[in-house]
Order: C-alpha cells, then structure tokens, then sequence
C-alpha cells in the first residue's frame, strides 16, 4: 500500500492512500486522517468547516499536493489552493465566523438615518449590514416595522427584442447606454469601466460564462494584472480585454474582425458592460500590450504556475514544431518546409512542449527557423530545467528530426531522458524476438507484438562503438514493418515506452484540434520588427562558389568521357583518320588541363571561404526582420488558456454522464459555451444567476445540470463585483427519457 504502509503496517484495510504521508478513512459518518503515527485529524462528513480547514492545514504542511487532496475528497484544485491561502493568513479562526463581537440588533434612531442612507444608495442589505456595523437581521426587522424603507430597485427582465431595441436606438453607437462612463473615460478621469449587471432574458453566448470559475483559477486575471501595467484610462481596461479574448477562444470567435458578425451589446452583457469593444479599440488595446514588452513573462509565469499544480505531469514533455506561413510578399522572411503543402515557403516555426497529459505547457518561437536539435539545446531545456528543477529528470518525447545519439549522451548526464524514433536503416529483427502484449487504452483493449533489446551506440564521424548504450524497442506490424523506437529509460517496462511513443501522436491531434477550433495558426498583425543583424546564416557565395565548382567538374567529366572514346576509336581507323582524331584529342585535352587548373584553384578558394557569415554581410540591416512576437505570443497564450479551461471542464464529464464522453466531450462543451441563458443579479443575496435555457436532448440537460452543480462549488465571484456566480441549469422534465419526445 506503497510508502504509508510500509511504514505503518497496521493501517485500516479500507484507509484510501493520499499521498506517501497521508491517509484517510471515510466511513459515511467521520473522516479519520491517518499519517505514518497513526490517526492525526478526525472530523463529521457533514462538518463542511473541519474538512476546510483539513483542506488548508494538510496542504500547508506538505503532507499532500493539492491536485492529491483534491481528488482523495472529490473537490477542485481551486478550492484547496483557496482553502490553503486562508489558512496560511488567519490559521484555523479564518475558517470559523466570530459571533461573540455581534453588532447590536435592535435598530437605534442614531444609526438609522446611515442605514436609510445606504438603502437609497442602492447598496445591498449585506452591504448595508458591513458598512453600518449592523447584522443584517436588524435591517431586515427595521424594513417590516417600517422603520426603514427600501427603494424601489425592481429591476425588470429585459427580452431580447426589448435589448435589440434599446441598442439599436443609441445615439452613440450600437449598444451603448453607460454615456456617464463614456464621458469620464472621453475626458481620462476613469481608469476602466466596472461590471455592472441588469436582469437580461435570452442572452446570445452566455453559456461562456461556466468556464470563468476555470479561467480565474488558471491565473487569467491574476496573472494579467500582474505582468502588465494598466492601460490607458479609457472605458474598456485590462480585465475586459483579457476576459472578451478568452470567451472569444471558447466560442470560436477567430479573430477580432468576426466580431462585427456578433451582437456587441450581447457579448457586452457576459463581460459586464453595455457592449463589446468595436475591432479597431480591441486592436488598439491589443497593441498596447504589445508595446509594453511583456508577453514572454506573460507566458512564462503560466507555464511556471501550471508546473507548479501539477508537477507529476513534468515526467515526460512531448515537443513538436508547428509552421506558421507567411502569406504575403511585403517582407522577406526566412522559409521553411510546410509539410500540409509540400512547399518551401517564408514561415515560422513555434516549439510547443505539452505535458504528460498532452495539455499546452509553454511554446518558444524559433528566430529563423532553426532545427529541432539546436531549439532543444539552446532555448527549451534551460526552460525545462527552471520549471521541474534541477534535481529532477524528465523525460522528452519527439520525432526523428532530434535524432542525435552524441546529443543525447551529453542529455543524460544533465539529467534528461529521451523516447524517440530511430532514424537511418537497421536490420529487421527475426519474428521470435517478438512477443504479445496486451493492454487497454480508454478502456480498449490493443495489443502489440514487441521485442527489446540494449543497444550500443556508434560514433558516426569516428565509426566507433561508445561506452553509451540506449534500449530499443521494436513493435512489429500486422504489415511486417517493424517500428523502431529508442530510449534512455532502463527502467520502465516495453509496453509503457510504446504507449508513450505512439501517444505523440496526441500532440499533433493537440496542434490539429488548435489549428481548426482555435485558429492558432492565425497572425494577430502582419507587422515586423528589426531580427538580429549577427545571426550567423551559410555564406551565399559559398554557395555559388560551389555551384560554379560543381559546374566545372560536369564538364570536365564529360570532355574526360569524350577523350577516352575518341582514345579507343583512333586505334580502330586508318591512318589519315587516326591524324584528324589525335589533333582533336589535343584540343580536348588543352581544354581538359584548363578545367582541371580552374577545379583546383576554385578548390582552394572555397577552403579559405566562411561556412557561415553574419546575416548583415548579405543584406541591408533595414531589411532584416521578423514577424512581430509580442501580440502572438500575448493572445496564443490566452488561447493556451481557453484550452486548459475546457480541457478541465472536459474532465468533469465522467462517462457516465456522456457515454461517448472522447468523442462528444468536447463538441458538447462547444454547445454549452454558446447556449442561450437568462442572466439576472440579485444584489440582496449577492448572487449573479445564470439560467441556462434547454440543450437539445435531455441527455445533454442531464450532463449540463451535473457541470453547473459542480461549478458553483467554487463560490467564485464575479471580478470586479461582490456577485457570486450562481449555475441553475435547465428543469428537466422527469417522463421524458433521452431524446424522447412526447
């Protein structure tokens, strides 16, 4: 029962191992946690508070990680991080409310005008009980005596037609009815517009709204407010932006130019504002960020947090490069091959490493297009080794372009395995070395027939065997081809190296499902700037030099082939013949001494010539250039983002919830994210209800009611606002089965 057993061998038969220090029985009554001293925490089921502050306490003391503890007590990751973060700050008081210092609760003529005061304000009776000191139990007993009134704030469902209307009759534009906030921010005396919500029937896309608990957990806000500064005081700030382009990315709102195909003032309401920015302001404030230089921290303080959730999925990486083209003939980039065309062309080259579970880590784009090998050894093991740290050793998967068995020796000693196909020819094996071995892969059974065997590798320039063995394992195919796979894992089992291998292919499934959903391949601008002038490039007349070289031996060989025929046809004629062609044969071979001497002399120069120059050697430094990074690097990493957030939604959905769920999870999720739903605050409770309308069948009303009750676990408030989301899916109507209809 792995290290906790070992070392406490008297353990309950029916304890649930957390972690290698931690334990649990839960017998639907108490919850007893168990360490190697025995029982150290003891608690009710139902006691909601003790199992909080268990939550908080455990994590804290590192007795478990919170993706551990979070799946031994069936909650998120964000609730234990939140959990552990309140303990941290106030210990075990934070977790329980202080009723002794309770605020007076009989209403005095002193504080009532306060109270009356902050009811006209509009302020919520939770918010009146803060401010004035009061519990809210007074306020509400002074509102039935009458000795308080309450304003009349009604606020009236707005219908869809009703909304198309209002927007449609602005004077200012489509969808704008905060003209208070507009002129504040005409005149730069507001910073950035806050949410602010009115009860809306029917609202376009508001089904976005369940991946925001998801969204701030990955750091979107977090994480954005403190990489970059604020933007210029204006009405739409950084919040909006960061949270328009990641709802934009969940409903497959391609670029900022798509959004003229949307309602604004339907997309406004999910983001707490009278309308979505127009193209040209979302570019502006996407420029903006650019300029301020911060992307690649951006970027990097994602990876270095997901890492830090989950650092069991840094055990093995899969790295592949994906080519963005270049289609327009402004600018002269540097090419590369495109594979899906067959073609040459002026691209770029991003690295992306996924982890373990094939989810989007960090990308670094290559500066001209550099091979796989050189990317790895120069720009994503150093990124690597800061995120899983130096004592630990990962695993790296990708494809025969890094092949490079010397490299990889040298990857060892630092600490790096590899899991790679072989590349150049090899004998096949006898079908006897091969063996059947079966295992299930999401629940399907698949067998491969595999051989294995150590394998001493060989020095190619010096073609001597190293002191450097790797392992090979072979899977032979129904087909008879043998697949060669080679790896610097001695420890793992044949079945497991073979699973992994062939899982890359998820990663390409990841860079397709990207490309279509979430048109990662797209250029947010088309602008350049100055590349690195020093970059060392192979010489250009080293290159024609030897094209020349290359020319003078073709012909030096045909005039040698054409000599030693007329040689052999001179002693077969007579002797006025034989005249003619012994003159001939001296011009040729006049001609072929001349070649030769050219051959010579170009030899010699092209060994005093640089393999490599500086690239502003070929080319006017104004005219060395690459596509801009920055906005790329700011909106795919928000795409990254909008990916990991459905991928954990897609997580949620267990297969009993959607049979199909590999299939159809995704694709269901889609819909979710575009259903309609009435969205309505309720500022006395201090709620943000989202009322999703009905899916198409009950099966899917059945998986969205079984989302939306664990989503609102979360308790995550609205940034920007005291409203806590609240998730009420669709009735479902109890006669009816799946797709019946009556």
């Amino acid at each position: 029962m792995n290290a906790l057993q070992h070392a406490i061998p008297y353990l309950p038969k029916e304890i649930k191992i957390i972690s290698d220090k931690l334990g649990v029985v839960n017998d639907e009554v108490k919850m007893v946690f168990y360490n190697a001293s025995g029982p150290i925490y003891t608690c009710e089921v139902g006691d909601k508070v003790s199992i909080r502050i268990a939550q908080g306490m455990f994590v804290d003391l590192k007795l478990a990680s919170p993706k551990q503890i979070a799946s031994a007590l069936g909650v998120s990751t964000s609730t234990i991080h939140r959990n552990r973060k309140k303990y941290q700050e106030g210990g075990v008081k934070a977790f329980i409310k202080n009723t002794s210092e309770r605020a007076p609760y009989k209403l005095k003529d002193e504080n009532c005008a306060d109270v009356q005061k902050c009811l006209d304000d509009n302020l919520s009776i939770r918010a009146t009980a803060k401010k004035t000191g009061l519990t809210e139990a007074t306020i509400r007993n002074g509102l039935k005596r009458g000795d308080l009134k309450k304003k009349d704030s009604e606020n009236k469902v707005k219908s869809t037609s009703e909304r198309s209307v209002e927007d449609q009759s602005s004077e200012c534009g489509i969808g704008v009815k905060r003209h208070g906030d507009r002129g504040f921010a005409r005149n730069g005396l507001l910073v950035e517009a806050k949410p602010q919500f009115e009860a809306a029937e029917g609202v376009e896309n508001a089904g976005v709204l369940i991946a925001l608990p998801v969204l701030i957990s990955l750091g979107l806000l977090d994480i954005g407010k403190e990489i970059y500064k604020k933007l210029s005081d204006g009405f739409f700030g950084l919040q909006s932006i960061l949270l328009i382009l990641a709802f934009m990315a969940l409903l497959r709102i391609k670029t900022p130019e798509q959004l003229t195909g949307n309602s604004p003032g339907e997309l406004g309401i999910i983001i707490g504002l009278d309308r979505a920015p127009e193209v040209r302001t979302l570019r502006r404030k996407i420029r903006e960020l650019g300029n301020q230089g911060k992307a690649r921290e951006f970027a990097d303080l994602f990876a270095r947090r997901w890492a830090g959730e989950n650092p069991d999925a840094l055990g093995f990486l899969y790295i592949d490069g994906h080519v963005r083209v270049y289609n327009s003939r402004k600018y002269k980039l540097p090419k590369t091959f495109v594979t899906k065309r067959n073609l040459c062309m002026p691209a770029t080259t991003d690295f992306w490493i996924n982890d373990a579970n094939t989810e989007p880590l960090f990308f670094i784009t290559a500066e001209a297009n550099n091979g796989m090998l050189s990317m790895l050894e120069n720009e994503i093991l150093p990124e690597i080794k800061k995120l899983a740290g130096k004592d630990s050793r990962v695993t790296l998967i990708f494809d025969r372009e890094g092949w490079s068995p010397k490299t990889f020796e040298k990857w060892y000693e630092m600490g790096f395995d590899v899991l790679t196909y072989r590349k150049g020819n090899s004998e096949p094996w006898p079908e006897i070395c091969f063996y059947e071995k079966e295992t299930k892969i999401s629940g399907k059974t698949v067998k491969y027939n595999l051989g294995q065997r150590s394998v001493k590798m060989i020095d190619n320039k010096k073609k001597q065997k190293k002191d450097f063995w790797m392992r090979e394992v072979r899977r032979l195919c129904d087909s008879g081809h043998q697949t060669s796979v080679m790896t610097t894992r001695q420890d793992l089992d044949d079945i497991t190296i073979a699973l992994r291998m062939f899982s890359r292919w998820t990663q390409e499934n990841f860079f397709r499902y990207m490309r279509i959903e979430f048109n990662i391949d797209h250029l947010c601008t088309y602008e350049v700037e100055l590349a690195d002038p020093n970059r060392l490039v192979p010489n250009p007349k080293l290159k024609d030099k030897k094209k020349e070289l290359a020319k003078l031996k073709r012909e030096l060989n045909k005039n040698l082939k054409e000599y030693g025929e007329t040689v052999l046809k001179s002693n077969e004629v007579e002797r006025a013949e034989k005249r003619k062609l012994e003159k001939k044969n001296m011009v040729k071979k006049e001609r072929i001494n001349e070649l030769e001497n050219k051959c010579q002399k170009l030899n010699e120069t092209i060994k005093k010539m640089r393999e490599k120059v500086p690239l502003k050697e070929t080319m006017d430094e104004k005219d060395i250039v690459r596509l801009e990074k920055e906005r790329k690097i700011l909106t795919d990493t928000i795409k990254m983002a909008a990916y990991r957030a459905e991928t954990y939604l897609f997580n949620l959905l267990v297969p009993q919830l959607l049979a199909r769920s590999e299939d159809e999870g995704r694709a269901f999720l889609k819909n979710v994210f575009q259903t309609t739903a009435d969205i309505i605050p309720d500022d006395e409770n201090e709620f943000l209800i989202i009322q999703f309308h009905t899916m198409p069948n009950q099966r899917s009303n059945k998986a969205l009611k079984c989302l939306c009750e664990l989503i609102n676990q979360e308790e995550c408030i609205y940034p920007g606002t005291n409203l806590r989301l609240l998730f009420i899916p669709p009735e479902l109507h109890p006669k009816l089965r799946p797709c019946q209809e009556p």
